[in-house]
């Protein structure tokens, strides 16, 4: 179909629109990363770093709760739910993955017997980027 504003591009497979797709995935993960770590500060939580990542993967939030080092995987969605919740999409996989590069991190910074945990924290956001919900589980594998 060549209408006036389409000039026989398919719009879903050209760059620009890949581009912003991406971009848009960037900015709702980021507003979701920064309302957890305002949320975690509020806790009394200290934030040690951000988005570390090596070779294994990455880790969104690495905090520390007394003596405890916590690493926080932080999943978010926005607008319908038909990708299914947050929550769901925190499988096996990306549970060993998380693992694998906290253990990385913990040998790389000497602290291989530090106790530690593995929280999730969801964030459910309107369209817009606005907050709708948070959940913090903490301990969550």
């Amino acid at each position: 179909m060549n209408g006036p504003f389409n000039k026989g591009k398919n719009p879903v497979r050209s760059s620009n629109f890949s581009e912003e797709v991406r971009y848009n995935r960037k900015q709702k993960g980021k507003a979701a990363e920064d309302a957890a770590v305002l949320y975690l500060s509020a806790k009394g939580y200290t934030i040690v770093d951000r988005n570390w990542s090596c070779r294994a993967g990455e880790i969104d939030i690495i905090a520390e709760q007394g003596a405890r080092l916590v690493f926080v995987e932080v999943r978010s969605r926005s607008g319908s739910l038909m990708q299914g919740t947050p929550e769901e999409s925190v499988d096996a996989r990306k549970i060993d993955r998380v693992r694998r590069t906290a253990r990385v991190y913990l040998h790389n910074s000497r602290q291989n017997e530090r106790p530690v945990s593995f929280d999730v924290i969801t964030v459910l956001m309107s369209r817009n980027l606005s907050i709708v919900s948070l959940n913090h589980i903490r301990e969550a594998f």
